[in-house]
């Protein structure tokens, strides 16, 4: 889930269509998550084919990656390696939250509550062995770049975006920008109209660009403050101190200049916080990859697809529409080039 800044940032909202021509490193298991819990039936039961495989991630990277390309983005996908120690018991607590909304759901269905029940089912997603191999797959097949990080994506995607490979990070955590990325995209793949968690209510989802460096400016801190801060909020390697949001966070790290003098005020001690300091500001990367798109392996996506019970014509359609987008932007390239000599 990331840490929670949305108090204090005020992203600049933008049309997809703005975004022609960038290329993106996108957060793949928070992407796919996202696809798992949006993609579902009214009762909130996930797509699945006829041999009970779910396929709601399958839609997801297939129509919402089309649509991307078709607005002249490319995205990279980029997979977390093997989780941070500190991170197991968040992990474990998530676990745990996914099993009592896995109760509440079936209850729900049972009392005919589809509201309530899809709710609950929206937060019973887990990424399963099969999702993420089935997931790498068909990106592999749309001739798609995959980056496996050492450990977090988002730590790999703000580095790549850090050293201009791409223009910026695609995630909904605010992590990205503790780990460095300098420009981060919130809601690339979820534009539209979103229900309101926990609310009977819908709002629009717009696409969202922070420029971490206007970000910081504007709060006067340092990125190394910014992580103090959030070290003190609660991260996913550390539960954080209680009664300390955003607002207070900021304050008592500029007062105090950074975290050793905030813990020496309040007269408190936080374990392992200089190793989750380290996670944010000295992640593992690798520099094995590129974000250069293959062509689309068509046979390959429609015989996948197809065993999965998608509709051949639908398919084919989508595959279309992407070869039509990269044509026109690449005719669109050869266009600029050409007047630029004159």
């Amino acid at each position: 889930m990331g840490v929670n800044l949305s108090g204090l940032i005020e992203p600049e909202t933008v049309e997809l269509s703005e975004l022609e021509g960038k290329s993106v490193a996108v957060d793949a298991y928070n992407t796919i998550y996202q696809f798992l819990s949006i993609i579902r039936q009214p009762d909130g039961s996930p797509l699945c084919d006829r041999s009970g495989r779910v396929t709601s991630h399958l839609s997801g990277i297939l129509y919402r990656t089309s649509n991307l390309i078709a607005q002249g983005i490319e995205p990279s996908f980029v997979f977390d390696g093997a989780p941070h120690e500190l991170k197991k018991a968040v992990l474990s607590e998530r676990k745990e939250r996914r099993e009592k909304a896995m109760t509440e759901w079936e209850d729900a269905k049972e009392e005919g509550d589809l509201k309530k029940a899809f709710s609950k089912a929206q937060q019973t997603s887990r990424m399963t062995p099969e999702i993420k191999e089935s997931s790498k797959e068909l990106i592999s097949y749309l001739g798609l770049p995959i980056i496996n990080a050492p450990s977090d994506g988002e730590a790999q995607a703000a580095y790549m975006c850090l050293k201009g490979n791409v223009w910026a990070s695609a995630s909904q955590d605010f992590d990205s920008i503790l780990f460095g990325t300098p420009t981060l995209v919130r809601n690339m793949t979820i534009t539209g109209r979103r229900k309101v968690p926990g609310k009977d209510q819908y709002k629009d989802v717009k696409t969202e660009i922070i420029d971490s460096g206007g970000f910081l400016d504007t709060l006067k801190v340092t990125r190394e403050q910014l992580v103090d801060m959030c070290i003190l909020i609660g991260t996913d390697f550390n539960p954080g101190i209680p009664g300390i949001g955003p607002k207070k966070s900021l304050k008592l790290v500029k007062d105090h200049g950074d975290l050793e003098g905030v813990m020496k005020h309040l007269s408190i001690e936080i374990p392992s916080y200089q190793e989750v300091r380290d996670i944010f500001l000295s992640s593992k990367y690798t520099d094995d990859y590129s974000t250069s798109p293959a062509e689309v392996d068509r046979e390959g996506v429609i015989g996948m697809l197809e065993g999965y019970d998608f509709s051949r014509e639908r398919v084919e359609n989508t595959l279309d529409r992407i070869d039509a987008s990269r044509k026109s932007t690449k005719s669109k390239k050869s266009q600029r080039s050409l007047d630029s000599w004159f």
